[in-house]
């Protein structure tokens, strides 16, 4: 008898548009769609994928409860024996929406769930210790070289083998520690290792460090009365139209919007777009975000030179470091233009 499989992908592998779909909620097809297509070829006949689920990334990122609620229900009826997710590539809405997908499956319903991604998604950083995600390339030109590893890692699963280690299955790491007995001492591996260094090689090391980014704090403002400030913000407030179509969660660009002659952030003006707090109350009152009528009591009173006539803003939840660091590379060039001299950063 074939094991059962259900696959989730986003709406533009569904082939329902791209980002002006991304809205869509979620919806149950029969059989096959997208990269199911070459996925249920390589599965052979030990399974069979019996639906897909699909849903648009804003929707999952806006609405996450709710979407994943829809999904688990329709994963329950069908009573699979494995859940796969994606492959999202380097998607960080779309990793985000896999990784929140599998990690709920396994906690609510007990069954076998994995993704795959890119190294530099951010829903690898986020879910990586909840489940397996396996390594993949960073766009769906990669699809071709995805479709087999995921195949061949759900056939383990599904046959009930031992799944091995990160590098022999091609997962990333999760944090946990197997313990084992080695050939050789501890003392004796560190020697060796010691030894390649001297001799100018790069050895494995058993226990890899976290790569920490280190930014060196720069001198307190000596006089804030005669400074130029500007208002950044991951807090997601943008525009009601969201003109720059800024992602609620795991963001790729940020904006940068005029508050020219305004006193406050209007709610009739601005809006928030995050998908990771409760915005009932920034709805209503964009300044508990960006605090614009503060720096202009401030500005009035001397207190600061005067504020930039702009704001910058992105969303913050999800968002790789790596997108976030090349963002303030980006506009800190606009500031120092500017001759900004201190930058006030709010979150949520």
């Amino acid at each position: 008898m074939k094991k059962r499989v259900v696959h989730y992908i986003n709406n533009f592998f569904a082939g329902v548009g791209g980002e002006d779909m991304a809205h869509i909620p979620p919806e149950k097809r029969e059989g096959v769609v997208g990269p199911g297509m070459a996925l249920q070829p390589a599965l052979g006949d030990e399974a069979e994928i019996v639906s897909t689920l699909v849903c648009g990334d804003n929707y999952m990122g806006e609405k996450t409860d709710e979407a994943l609620d829809q999904l688990i229900a329709w994963i329950k009826e069908e009573k699979p024996d494995l859940v796969i997710a994606g492959p999202a590539f380097n998607a960080g809405r779309y990793g985000y929406a896999c990784g929140s997908l599998v990690k709920k499956v396994q906690e609510e319903l007990g069954i076998p769930a994995f993704t795959a991604m890119y190294d530099e998604n951010p829903g690898v950083d986020t879910f990586r210790k909840d489940a397996y995600i396996l390594k993949v390339a960073d766009s769906a030109a990669g699809m071709r070289s995805a479709i087999p590893l995921m195949a061949k890692f759900a056939k383990k699963i599904l046959n009930g083998e031992e799944i091995l280690g990160p590098d022999e299955e091609g997962y990333f790491e999760r944090g946990i520690r197997v313990n084992y007995f080695h050939e050789k001492r501890g003392s004796e591996r560190a020697v060796e290792m010691l030894l390649q260094v001297m001799a100018g090689k790069d050895p494995v090391t058993e226990y890899p460090l976290p790569k920490i980014d280190r930014v060196d704090p720069v001198p307190p403002v000596k006089d804030m009365a005669h400074t130029k400030v500007a208002l950044v913000t991951s807090g997601g407030i943008v525009p009601t139209d969201n003109p720059d179509h800024i992602e609620s969660s795991s963001a790729s660009k940020y904006g940068v919007y005029s508050i020219e002659g305004m006193e406050q952030m209007s709610k009739d003006l601005f809006t928030s777009i995050h998908g990771g707090y409760d915005r009932q109350y920034v709805l209503e009152n964009p300044n508990l975000v960006v605090p614009l009528d503060a720096m202009r009591e401030l500005e009035k009173e001397g207190v600061i030179g005067e504020l930039a006539d702009y704001y910058i803003a992105t969303t913050g939840t999800g968002t790789s470091t790596d997108n976030a660091k090349r963002f303030g590379e980006d506009f800190v060039n606009k500031l120092k233009e500017d001759s900004v001299g201190a930058v006030i950063l709010t979150s949520t």
